[in-house]
């Protein structure tokens, strides 16, 4: 056989697997949208709902079915397929097979201003839904660019900057809907992707943008396959890359916001579905884009029949919670394949860390700390939705004063405070191990999972064991932290623990723990403004019993952090150097991430979700003592509490008498902090 014939027969080859794979997604899709329409408050014979679509008439069943669940399953089918395409343009526009419109932060972005508007432009939200949806997209997807360094951005470090965005706007949305309720109310579901429609409204609204999108991306076809090769080859050919790079994002862009402004952000299709299709065959974008609307669909349409499928056990469950649960894994598996042939990662500890900012002496920096605190605790008692005089505080303390205020102050105020202290003190040292046993600055039990595993034990005990009583919290809790730090670990060691790598485990991981959350606060049935307490974590109304549950953990965890230390600062050096020095490595790291995760379970049992105090306490310690973990250890935990006490007293008395849980305090001064952070990481690789 000829060259050119064997060159034809690999082209009918290439043409055929891309056309039986559609026509195959095609019939699956038709099998499941049938199924789809079927399912409901009350399930319909598949005879009556072929009958509806073919010969319609005014009985209930036909209307329920053509005016709820006909506009459901195609809103799902054209949301599925705009988020796989726009997932394959990012891909090819940023050549990143980690990047997807929920990985950027374009779902989250999208989100965010539309909630803003909700609340502050209700007639903007409403007439222009698109135009803002947009607009954060892009703002949120130029912003994880700029964090991850640029056109040079690896991988690695653009999925965790847009990781890390959507983490910051999630903490501004959550804050929004806890203040305004009613006027937010019904985005706690919808935020998480629901499918419902009352009406053909939505999809009036999305089927001109997305199938236009579509439209777009398919004509362009070609340009997008010159995109896979390097940009001096692009240039070569007569073509420019940064305007075929630029109206890929835009195309993108445009296809999710207009999904997230009739449905709310639904995660990982994007990821899961384009990646699908490039295994099957579909390589060229003439074949990827339309078989990637297809089974992006399929995706949509099959998490939502689960989620229906659940409703009688569960409650009614947004299909985002479902495909987050999918598409957590398929991040992580991603993430080991894309750092298999390559190096990725952050500054090592050792060298982010040697500067020290201040000349004052440790003993003053401590007893500095210390003082601190304890004014802090003292104004804290003082402050609230009812504002005492620092003398009557103080007199309080000591037994004398009024009975009333003896009462706010010692049986209400104080054991609040005390638990704040001692939470904070719990995650800045967790977060101050973790850093040193996986050698990333990034590290933080909210960052790597710990958090998250641990709610999700703490919900299942409250949801599932509810015989119970709350004192199995913390056990619960930390069984949660436990499985879900040694996935990350087992999964982070295969990669050799780079820093950016296991943070995006960590962020893969605490997507799926959400949605397991998500799902069991439904579950449930908490009250939005509880279940949005809950998971911000809060120190509202702890009780001496409270205190009571914490306190013995630090008190025997941190000296043993203490003691430890100089084991950690041998963890600073390769494994090689390590183990040269008679440190067995594993069973080191083992311990101290053991009691890392302890700590941070204890904490969260009692308070709830609160992130990012066990990445800023450290941070703010090395920069005053350096990189010696017998100093930082109690530094940390001291500057730990004082945090968590000073946003505890912000959130309660801010806007009093309503209150901001602690948590998302916590989280609206340490996502920026964190992007800033990723921001100078990227500054100093480029420099």
């Amino acid at each position: 056989m000829t060259a050119a014939k064997l060159h034809i027969v690999k082209e009918k080859q290439t043409m055929k697997s891309p056309l039986l794979l559609s026509a195959a997604g095609l019939l699956l899709l038709i099998v499941l949208s049938a199924v789809h329409l079927t399912q409901g408050e009350a399930d319909l014979p598949l005879s009556t709902v072929i009958n509806a679509l073919f010969s319609s008439n005014q009985v209930m069943e036909h209307q329920i079915l053509y005016s709820l669940r006909l506009p459901r399953t195609v809103i799902g089918i054209l949301v599925g397929g705009a988020l796989a395409v726009a997932g394959a343009l990012l891909q090819n526009a940023t050549r990143n097979p980690l990047a997807s419109a929920a990985t950027l932060g374009i779902n989250a972005g999208a989100f965010f201003a539309l909630t803003v508007c909700t609340v502050f432009a209700p007639v903007l939200a409403k007439q222009y839904p698109l135009i803002l949806t947009c607009l954060g997209g892009a703002l949120a997807a130029m912003l994880a660019f700029t964090m991850a360094g640029g056109a040079k951005a690896s991988p690695v470090r653009l999925a965790l900057s847009g990781m890390i965005v959507t983490m910051a706007l999630s903490s501004f949305v959550a804050a929004i809907q806890l203040f305004f309720e009613q006027e937010t109310m019904g985005l706690f579901v919808w935020g998480s992707g629901s499918l419902a429609q009352n009406g053909w409204d939505g999809v009036a609204h999305a089927w001109p943008w997305i199938v236009g999108g579509l439209l777009a991306a398919c004509l362009l076809s070609g340009k997008w396959d010159l995109m896979e090769m390097d940009e001096e080859t692009v240039t070569s050919l007569g073509q420019k890359a940064w305007q075929l790079r630029i109206a890929g994002l835009a195309i993108a862009v445009l296809l999710a916001a207009a999904a997230v402004s009739v449905v709310g952000p639904i995660g990982f299709v994007g990821l899961i579905a384009p990646h699908l299709m490039r295994m099957l065959g579909a390589k060229r974008h003439i074949a990827l884009l339309p078989t990637s609307f297809i089974y992006g669909s399929v995706i949509v349409i099959a998490a939502d029949i689960l989620a229906m499928q659940l409703k009688s056990s569960l409650g009614a469950l947004p299909a985002g919670a479902v495909t987050a649960l999918i598409g957590g894994p398929w991040l992580i598996w991603l993430v080991l394949r894309t750092v298999k042939a390559r190096r990725e990662g952050t500054p090592q500890m050792s060298s982010a860390s040697s500067n020290t900012l201040s000349k004052v002496p440790y003993p003053v920096l401590v007893t500095g700390a210390l003082v601190l605190l304890l004014i802090g605790i003292i104004v804290s008692l003082a402050f609230g939705s009812l504002r005492l005089p620092i003398g009557d505080v103080m007199a309080a303390l000591f037994g004398d004063g009024e009975a009333n205020v003896k009462r706010m102050v010692l049986d209400m105020r104080l054991p609040r405070t005390l638990v704040a202290a001692l939470a904070g003190a719990a995650l800045a040292v967790s977060g101050l191990l973790l850093q040193g046993v996986v050698r990333n600055p990034l590290a933080d039990p909210s960052v790597i999972g710990v958090t998250a595993g641990a709610s999700v034990g703490a919900m299942l005990i409250m949801a599932v064991f509810t015989g119970l009583s709350v004192q199995w919290l913390p056990a619960g809790a930390f069984i949660g932290a436990v499985l879900v730090s040694a996935i990350v670990f087992w999964l982070g060691r295969k990669s050799g623990f780079q820093p950016a790598v296991v943070a995006l485990l960590g962020l893969g991981v605490s997507a799926v723990g959400g949605a397991i959350v998500q799902i069991l606060v439904i579950r449930m049935k908490m009250t939005v403004a509880t279940a949005l307490v809950w998971l911000a974590g809060t120190t509202y109304a702890r009780t001496w019993d409270d205190f009571r549950q914490l306190v013995y953990w630090p008190i025997i965890l941190l000296p043993i952090a203490w003691y430890l230390a100089r084991r950690i600062d041998v963890l600073q050096f390769a494994d090689a150097t390590v183990t040269n020095l008679g440190l067995k490595v594993d069973r080191t790291r083992l311990w101290i991430g053991g009691l890392g995760v302890a700590l941070a379970a204890a904490a969260v049992s009692v308070v709830g979700s609160i992130g990012f105090v066990g990445l800023i306490a450290p941070h703010m310690t090395r920069m005053l003592v350096g990189p010696h973990y017998r100093k930082l250890v109690p530094l940390s935990a001291l500057l730990g509490a004082l945090l968590l006490v000073l946003a505890d007293l912000i959130g309660r008395s801010l806007f009093a008498p309503k209150e901001i849980p602690s948590g998302l305090v916590a989280a609206l001064i340490g996502a920026p902090y964190f992007m800033w952070l990723m921001h100078q990481a990227s500054s100093k690789k480029r420099g």
